[in-house]
């Protein structure tokens, strides 16, 4: 039951009992409601059963090969080539074992430094580039814009022969630099991300900035990028995630030095070499997934609202 047109009746309490519903009024007046019917309950709860049975459905298809990898990681030799799904016992030396057969503790500090590094330079690259493109009037300012989308229509595989060129001249092959440099000179796709939620961002907290003096840069430094902290820590998570699962990258990169493997290299060699142990592979594969899972669910927060807030103008 809503308001009297004209008047706004704030609706102070609620007491529930197991007849009936009442709705008590500001003044003093209540409202009884009939309790809903036996077969509107029951269809609500079937609703309600039938979403989240969905939704149990759907997360099983993502939890399922992880339960299969995790209940893998801990069989013995024999009983990984068995149709055992569950592991008797626990054998808990796969973890050790993988330690023990490969320098696992190196090839992390390598994929660590490139999947940092690469991020910081992304963020600090393509914050400037997202605020001209927002926040500033200049001429050709669309069309500059649209020539950073143009860039994704270029797939990797089109600018890996010129790039493997010009990091041959460099002598940068056989070493990390050609997988943090570039992340330095910006992002197409995170400035484009950027520039959304830069638009979102009021002007008039801009103009009030620069009434009090404030140049381009302070009003980015301080306005501007403390308000787009999620939309940021997004986009840190996007270029993390993808420099630490990169394999192409250091593969043609690389080479054959083995001092400067990253992870998926490394996982690569090792699954060729244990092609048949089964156990030993699905825990080296946890072991290369474990930091981003525990990255994710810590940034699990910030990473939806930069995503769901980007774009939402208003």
């Amino acid at each position: 039951m809503g308001a009297l047109r004209g008047r706004w009746v704030p609706i102070a309490g609620r007491v529930l009992t197991a007849e009936r519903q009442t709705l008590r009024l500001p003044d003093g007046r209540s409202i009884a409601h009939r309790p809903l019917s036996p077969g509107e309950r029951r269809r609500r709860l079937l609703a309600s059963v039938g979403t989240h049975a969905m939704l149990i459905a759907t997360s099983a298809m993502f939890l399922l090969p992880m339960v299969f990898v995790i209940a893998t990681s801990l069989m013995t030799d024999h009983q990984s080539l068995t149709r055992e799904l569950w592991p008797r016992p626990f054998e808990w030396g796969n973890f050790a074992k993988v330690f023990a057969r490969i320098d696992l503790l190196r090839f992390t500090w390598n994929t660590t430094q490139i999947a940092v590094l690469s991020t910081v330079g992304v963020v600090v690259s393509s914050v400037p580039v997202a605020y001209a493109l927002s926040r500033m009037r200049w001429r050709g300012r669309q069309a500059a814009f649209l020539l950073v989308l143009a860039t994704l229509m270029l797939p990797f595989q089109v600018t890996v022969v010129p790039l493997y060129v010009i990091f041959v001249r460099l002598h940068w092959i056989g070493s990390l630099k050609p997988l943090i440099v570039p992340s330095f000179f910006g992002d197409a796709f995170s400035i484009f991300l950027l520039r959304q939620f830069f638009l979102t961002i009021p002007d008039e907290l801009s103009d009030a900035a620069r009434v009090d003096g404030a140049s381009e840069w302070q009003i980015m430094t301080r306005v501007i990028v403390p308000l787009a902290k999620p939309a940021i820590a997004a986009i840190a998570l996007f270029n993390f995630l993808y420099n630490w699962n990169d394999f192409f990258g250091p593969l043609l990169y690389i080479g054959t030095n083995k001092q400067l493997y990253t992870l998926s290299l490394a996982l690569s060699e090792f699954r060729t070499v244990h092609h048949v142990e089964w156990n030993l592979t699905m825990a080296a594969s946890l072991l290369f997934m474990l930091p981003v899972i525990v990255i994710f669910f810590l940034a699990q927060r910030v990473f939806v609202e930069g995503v769901t807030l980007t774009g939402v103008k208003g």
